[in-house]
């Protein structure tokens, strides 16, 4: 059955989960480590409680090469930490409503930074997926690693062949870079992406997206680090879009602040 298009919500939701079924058998050619994290010590997180369940969080400061940040929350002074969101440098508030009653929340914001692949262009087929698609088991989506991109009989978009070259060389200037990132268009609302892994100690992959009409791109995935397929699937908004994947490496993380919520207070209508 058809896995259903993200919203907000599950977009956090692949943000955590994503890389959970990556396969240790392949090893992807690696030349050359990702990016260094940015320095840290430039971020300063503040937060208040707008009502005894909802929570704004703020942040000022900036990191010299950081291509955005990620803030965390826990309910544990030492963790485990889930991700709220990865957002673009230019932002600098969130709310984070309707908390569970009683209870100490901890967050914190991580710059994150590292080189993206050549985007690749992709135009779905119009309308919606057929009822065949439908009934597809659609293992294609699950995120691994694989030797080389597969020997499709579905639509391919390849990406162009770097940013900004060496003098002599034909890999792109930044070797770490993910290569080759394919785009095979599976039906009417599915992608499946590939692409060669260039990195050695990137703390994960972004695959970002930017809608026909939009200025910047946006995360739509995280995925754990070695991994090289992934399949989406898309929002409406997405039917022609440009898609790009990121090696990141987490800098250093602000100053965690601890909130505690209260009484829940009922809604009005």
């Amino acid at each position: 059955m058809l896995p259903q298009p993200r919203t907000p919500a599950m977009v956090v939701l692949l943000l955590v989960l994503a890389g959970c079924t990556a396969s240790p058998d392949a090893t992807p050619d690696r030349t050359r480590a990702a990016r260094p994290a940015p320095p840290g010590g430039g971020l300063t997180l503040t937060g208040k409680l707008d009502s005894p369940v909802d929570a704004t969080l703020r942040w000022k400061g900036d990191e010299a090469g950081a291509a955005g940040r990620v803030l965390e929350f826990a309910t544990e002074p030492t963790g485990p930490y889930t991700v709220l969101e990865f957002m673009p440098p230019g932002r600098t508030d969130y709310q984070h409503p309707d908390l569970m009653p009683h209870t100490p929340f901890f967050y914190r914001l991580r710059p994150y930074s590292g080189p993206a692949s050549a985007p690749v262009e992709v135009t779905l087929p119009p309308g919606e997926p057929t009822a065949e698609d439908q009934e597809d088991d659609h293992t294609w989506t699950a995120p691994r690693t694989v030797d080389g991109p597969p020997a499709d009989t579905h639509p391919v978009v390849d990406a162009a062949a770097g940013e900004t070259p060496a003098a002599g060389s034909t890999r792109p200037a930044d070797a770490a870079a993910p290569g080759g990132l394919r785009a095979t268009v599976m039906h009417a609302a599915g992608i499946r992406f590939t692409w060669t892994d260039h990195a050695e100690d990137e703390d994960g992959f972004l695959l970002e997206t930017r809608p026909s009409g939009s200025e910047t791109y946006r995360p739509v995935a995280v995925l754990d680090p070695d991994i090289n397929s992934f399949g989406l699937i898309t929002l409406p908004d997405e039917k022609t879009a440009s898609y790009r994947v990121r090696a990141f490496v987490y800098g250093e993380q602000s100053n965690i602040v601890h909130l505690e919520t209260g009484a829940s207070v009922p809604r009005r209508g």
